[in-house]
């Protein structure tokens, strides 16, 4: 049973007491509580990547108030960014009164490609291809070791001839359905089996033999509606729609606008260890796919005067694998959230990238993006400042209220309330 997501008030509780609401509502005992406090030790770290010697350690809060396909979520956010988390909780409470967000996914598919390079008769070679396509499908399955027996595994190959006359080459491309996992080292291990046989057919040579972050065949989709009274009124639907078309207009604008979209994403992506590099670069490259780059998100005002938003965007996440298995916080987070399949967990995702977005607008929009993130920010200064304690909180305070948020002025706040 998801937990459920509404907690009142959770922001002003101390930290000793939100680790307790949070144990309490995602079921959590007390060991899962160390691990989640202790994170990452370095005899796991060994064995995750190569010449390890320490590790960094980043924030993880959770977002609450996210109602999704009407199931509630506790999310957990990895992030060092101030005001992300607070944003996103806030704007998944003003979409509760219309229902929260509606969120769907496509099946989990992504694209290998393999590189053919000196073929004498590129398009001959293609057809030959394409002609023998489900027998490849049949021998790549070999390869996509249990994903078949799960339902999963090869589905399609293509092939495509790509560059100028004089550079040209063949790419042949297998499409696999990766069930839970984000899927990139089966992916690979299907196109380097591959290799010779597609090479007796055409008589090429192949180079690279690897998978696409562009999962163009892996997307999520979440909208939204607010309504205009629960926002701040026409006056803030008009500006979000009009600053929404200012991304349109400029790439400038665009990049900071999806910058703000993956904020959400990221932070999720990162909590349950699965591959950001990943995730963000097939969202720019889906952003550029018109041939000029665009905002991701798109919003709008609808007859009744509310505003409507909507985003989509190929997420490649994996509940299964890799160093979501690996991770043990990463196994904390996704029980915390309580996803079942990748797909729920790109759903999800979706959400609160669009949360993410409509919070960041809105600020823009009304007060300003500076108030909410230099208030937050604050403390941050505060402690480099050399604040400890309750001094944290009260130099925040002032530097806020005073709008000066700067480490000199933190300082000589910190002197007078010693």
């Amino acid at each position: 049973m998801a937990p459920e997501s509404g907690l009142t008030k959770f922001y002003k509780l101390s930290l000793n007491e939100r680790r307790q609401v949070l144990k309490e509502k995602a079921g959590l005992t007390e060991e899962e509580m160390k691990v989640l406090g202790a994170g990452l030790d370095l005899a796991t770290a060994e064995r995750m990547i190569e010449n390890v010697v320490g590790m960094t350690q980043v924030p993880i809060g959770i977002a609450t108030n996210f109602r999704i396909n009407g199931r509630d979520y506790l999310v957990p956010m990895a992030i060092e960014e101030p005001s992300v988390v607070a944003a996103a909780s806030h704007a998944a409470k003003l979409a509760l009164p219309t229902g929260g967000f509606k969120a769907t996914s496509s099946r989990p598919v992504m694209r290998g490609q393999m590189q053919v390079l000196d073929v004498k008769d590129l398009e001959e070679a293609k057809r030959r291809v394409l002609e023998v396509k489900e027998e490849l499908i049949g021998r790549a399955n070999r390869f996509a070791d249990m994903l078949p027996s799960l339902g999963g595994g090869v589905l399609d190959i293509t092939a495509k001839v790509v560059g100028p006359p004089r550079d040209g080459m063949l790419i042949v491309e297998f499409f696999v359905d990766c069930k839970d996992a984000m899927g990139a080292n089966t992916i690979i291990t299907i196109v380097e089996g591959m290799a010779p046989e597609i090479e007796g057919i055409t008589g090429g040579r192949s180079l690279l033999k690897i998978i696409s972050n562009l999962a163009t065949e892996r997307t999520a989709k979440a909208t939204v509606t607010y309504r205009s009274d629960v926002i701040g009124g026409e006056r803030v639907v008009d500006g979000i729609a009009k600053a929404y078309k200012f991304a349109v207009y400029d790439p400038y604008r665009a990049a900071t606008h999806n910058k703000g979209i993956m904020n959400g994403i990221t932070a999720i992506t990162l909590a349950t260890a699965n591959d950001t590099r990943a995730v963000e670069a097939g969202a720019h490259a889906y952003a550029s796919m018109s041939g000029k780059y665009l905002p991701l998100s798109s919003w709008r005002k609808d007859e009744k005067g509310d505003l409507v938003g909507e985003l989509e965007l190929p997420l490649a996440l994996g509940t299964f694998g890799g160093a979501t298995r690996t991770h043990p916080v990463a196994q904390l987070c996704l029980k915390i959230l309580g996803v079942k399949t990748a797909t729920e967990l790109a759903e999800v995702a979706c959400a609160v990238g669009l949360a993410q977005n409509f919070a960041a607008l809105r600020a823009m929009v009304t007060e300003g993006i500076k108030r909410g993130h230099m208030e937050l920010h604050a403390r941050n200064i505060a402690i480099m400042a050399g604040a400890t304690g309750d001094l944290v909180d009260k130099v925040a305070e002032i530097l806020a209220k005073e709008g000066n948020v700067k480490v000199s002025r933190a300082k000589e706040i910190l002197q007078s309330l010693k």
